[in-house]
């Protein structure tokens, strides 16, 4: 537990989202993923990375009226955490979307309950895991849905009880690193409003969050609308001679390197690690011929560019996977089989991350 936040960022270069699994709506499997197990821990690793991003969902496995978390549901929990720290991974937990109980409640009229139930998840959760060493990293929440000062504050109440939560478990939980998460993950939401951290007991202990899919129409963008078109190609030296229409026009190398450079003026330089929590950019698989040979060499590169300049500003790249290995989809890893399923892209993300 020596290990402040700064020294815990420095264990880290490549993170990975177990995302679609933990936190679905209905049971660990509901989102078409296997359980999560130590092979799937051991294989990603063996693919590069160090860190796990753990989205667990708590809302659904506890009494309505109590509070209380299901006791099966946590001893699961506990046993992903342990395989995360038995292959020696840094492992961040979190209250994911949670049906939105705290994502999507930014009103004086909510926030006494919202607070309650922080306190109450959050003082279960770091009590269930008091006793591992500094490998497990809580998060305290996930995408906080806030537009403006006044839900910002509302917010950082909301990170001040889930750390005043954490502390209060005592043990290895007085100093554990914590992280808390800007206004809806965005980057600059977070560099305009996002002005302040919670008070803590113990200084140099808590990391920030921000996430990041932009361009959005090339990173997650699925069908046309009429204020815009879907982008396949990204990248000043990727862009289609022939296919136009679909070249990213905004959002490139330029705001990658001005956006990154906020986080690390605004925290990073201050002694305060940020995660970019998630990024990526989806698959579009059902192109074909140059098209699609094309659009995968520029989202490798964008995947890699992305790492590279992600840590060049102290700020720890964990790439968005949810499994789907079909078109428009994040997936590295065929869960199923414990396989790789998209070596170009991890290459790249490994390449990146080395600083080539």
């Amino acid at each position: 537990m020596r290990d402040d936040a700064v020294h815990m960022a420095g264990r880290m270069r490549l993170g990975w989202n177990v995302g679609n699994t933990m936190e679905a709506i209905g049971g660990e499997t509901n989102w078409g993923n296997p359980l999560v197990s130590d092979r799937l821990i051991r294989l990603v690793k063996q693919g590069g990375f160090d860190a796990i991003r753990l989205p667990v969902a708590w809302d659904q496995y506890a009494d309505p009226k109590t509070g209380k978390i299901s006791d099966t549901w946590l001893a699961r929990v506990k046993q992903v955490v342990q395989y995360c720290v038995d292959n020696d991974m840094v492992v961040l937990v979190n209250i994911h979307w949670d049906g939105g109980w705290l994502q999507e409640n930014f009103t004086a009229d909510r926030q006494a309950a919202v607070n309650a139930k922080q306190k109450a998840y959050w003082e279960q959760i770091a009590t269930l895991l008091r006793d591992f060493d500094g490998h497990v990293l809580f998060a305290s929440a996930n995408e906080p849905d806030v537009k403006d000062a006044g839900q910002m504050a509302i917010l950082a109440s909301y990170h001040q009880t889930f750390v005043d939560a954490v502390r209060s478990t005592g043990g290895r939980n007085a100093y554990r690193v914590l992280v808390v998460q800007g206004p809806s993950t965005d980057i600059e939401k977070t560099n305009k409003l996002m002005t302040a951290m919670p008070t803590d007991t113990v200084p140099g202990r808590l990391m920030a969050e921000v996430h990041f899919y932009t361009p959005f129409n090339f990173a997650l963008m699925t069908k046309d609308e009429a204020w815009g078109k879907q982008a396949y190609y990204w990248g000043a030296a990727y862009h289609s001679r022939t296919d136009t229409a679909r070249n990213a026009t905004a959002g490139e190398e330029a705001l990658v390197d001005d956006l990154f450079g906020r986080m690390k003026a605004q925290f990073v330089d201050k002694g305060i690690p940020v995660l970019l929590g998630e990024f990526g950019a989806i698959r579009r698989s059902q192109l074909t011929g140059d098209d699609l040979k094309l659009h995968l060499a520029s989202r490798a590169y964008y995947h890699k560019y992305v790492v590279k300049t992600a840590l060049k500003n102290g700020m720890i790249p964990f790439y968005w996977d949810t499994g789907d290995l079909g078109p428009n989809s994040f997936g590295l890893f065929d869960r199923k089989n414990g396989t790789v399923f998209d070596r170009q892209t991890l290459d790249a993300m490994r390449e990146g991350a080395s600083g080539e």
